[in-house]
Order: structure tokens, then sequence, then C-alpha cells
């Protein structure tokens, strides 16, 4: 049996759609069952039981649950919004609620991978899994923080599998319901077709137009990350998870602008909001996660906008993929 929470979304759905690709079946889905939106990501999914998350908590609580019997639990469950103010919220979704699950994985000796966030590491320009380098600029960024920082206590004393992979910029499909927390490739592919332009932000902290860099990584290649942690349970720790190379903004629009063979690029001024709590670049130091083994290569924007897009553009014909 293999638990995933956070399943019915961006990254737990695909990550069930891998596990099903190699053979997993008995997968235990965990998120707001009630959301017929979200609920549509995992449609056509082979899985053996679904469960709200207080109803998950609650069997655990009650020992209702054989550790026993779970080979893994891949935890993607959390507010993913990375703009999110209310302290409360966060700490009851993205700290507290991996936290019960982190003391039933040590409890009953069960493998945990789950998802932290390349957002620890702020305004920085090192990306290296090493606390000096950890300095989140926003309470989602310091929720994940909180929870590395746990893990890392209890990864001195733990036997038993601990994994946090620290997910840079990741898009691909069956992110949609995510509202403007979808991927820059997701929101400029439907800029140009609602508008013939796609808009970027104006220069910011030293970088030109549209240059600002991040890492970002395709979908099938986080999916890919976590399955190879599953077959490879002697190994635990924190992991970043990006491509180890940035990529500017103008690359990524121009990438859809070649999908679409059509539109321009249009630059607007940098919101004022966000000077201070913006990521003006990223990329992933990948040493760590090589060192332990990892040899897929990952594709890079151009390749990944086009699997995507195609993807993205034969769905309503075709069913999700």
């Amino acid at each position: 049996m293999i638990v995933v929470t956070g399943s019915n979304g961006f990254i737990g759905s695909n990550l069930i759609k891998g596990l099903n690709e190699i053979g997993y079946k008995n997968i235990i889905a965990v998120d707001n069952q009630d959301d017929p939106e979200l609920k549509e990501n995992i449609a056509h999914c082979d899985i053996q039981d679904f469960l709200n998350i207080d109803e998950f908590i609650n069997l655990i609580r009650n020992n209702e649950i054989d550790g026993t019997k779970i080979r893994a639990i891949f935890h993607q469950g959390a507010c993913s919004n990375t703009m999110e103010w209310d302290a409360d919220f966060l700490y009851s979704n993205n700290l507290l609620y991996s936290k019960k699950l982190l003391n039933f994985s040590q409890k009953t000796k069960t493998p945990m991978i789950y998802a932290s966030s390349a957002s620890v590491y702020g305004a920085g320009k090192i990306f290296k899994e090493s606390v000096e380098y950890e300095d989140p600029i926003n309470l989602y960024a310091f929720s994940k923080f909180k929870f590395d920082q746990l893990v890392r206590q209890e990864l001195i004393k733990s036997e038993t599998q601990i994994v946090g992979l620290r997910y840079f910029n990741v898009y691909g499909p069956q992110e949609q319901h995510k509202g403007t927390m979808a991927s820059v490739a997701f929101h400029l592919h439907n800029q140009l077709k609602d508008n013939q332009e796609i808009k970027l932000f104006e220069g910011s902290e030293g970088y030109d137009d549209g240059e600002q860099r991040r890492d970002f990584i395709y979908v099938e290649d986080v999916v890919k990350v976590n399955l190879w942690f599953l077959e490879n349970q002697k190994v635990s720790g924190i992991f970043n998870v990006g491509t180890g190379k940035s990529q500017t903004f103008n690359e990524v629009a121009d990438s859809v602008i070649n999908w679409n063979k059509r539109g321009k690029i249009n630059y607007i001024p940098f919101p004022e909001k966000l000077k201070g709590a913006y990521q003006s670049y990223t990329q992933a130091d990948i040493s760590k996660l090589r060192k332990v083994g990892y040899k897929d290569q990952f594709l890079n924007v151009q390749e990944g906008v086009k699997k995507y897009l195609d993807r993205l553009e034969s769905w309503p014909k075709n069913g999700p993929s």
C-alpha cells in the first residue's frame, strides 16, 4: 500500500499516474475529496481508496492504519500559495499536518517522502541544502523551513527513510486548478490565446526586462525523482529537485510563442507589492542528489514547454494526460 497526500493536486495526481505506470495500484489517495475539480485530476487513475484529510488524520490518531502495510507515504498535501499570509492556516496545513505524518512515519517505521520548497532560500543566490543558505522571506516559505528543521533533528536518530524534496519551479499537466499559483508556462500560454501577447515583468533587482531567472522543472522529472527514492529506501535527507540550470522568463515566453507560432512579449511594471518578497533568481544545486545516485537527465524549458503544451491542447479531445 502507498499513501499519497495532496493526491488530487498538481504534483500528487502526476505522482499517482507515475506510480500506476510502474505497477502500483493499491494507493490511498488523501485530499479534499469533496472538490469535483480536484477529483477530476485522478479520475483516470487506479486507486484503492479515497480519504478526506480529516478522515486520514483520525485513522492515524486512533491507530486504525497498520503502518507495516504501507510501503511509503508521499506527502504532497499542503497550502501551496506562496502569497498566503494567514499564519494559523499555514501552521495547520503546512506544519502541524506534516508533523502528524512524521510522527506516524517514525512510530510505524514507514518511509516518508515529502514536498519541501526552494522558497526556503529566499532572496539568496546559493541554493544548497544547508541552513546557512536558508532565509525564507514569506510565511509560506517559513512554514516549509520550520518543518525541514524538525526533519533534520529526526534524521540524526532515525533509521526509517525520511526524504524532503525541495521543488523548484514545477510546471506541467494538471495544474489548471491552481489559479494564480499555476506555472509561468501555463499563464503565458493562456495570455497568448486570449490577447495575442505575453506579459512579463520589466527589469528588477539588476535584471533586464524578462531576464529574471528561475530553475524551471517539468513535473514528469519531479515524479521520476520521487519514484527513485521509493526504490532506494536506504537513502534519507533533504534534496533539491530542479534541473540545476536557471533559465529566463524570456526563454519560457519564447518557447510558448514558438509552440503557438504567433505572439509577442509586452513588458509591464514590476509590482510594488512583490518587491522584497520575490525570487528573481533560483538555480538548484543538485550535487547532493547526484551524489546519492540519481542519474536521470532533466528536460530544459524548450523541451518541457513543448511537451506540456502538446498535452495541454490535446486534453479536451483525448482525456487527461
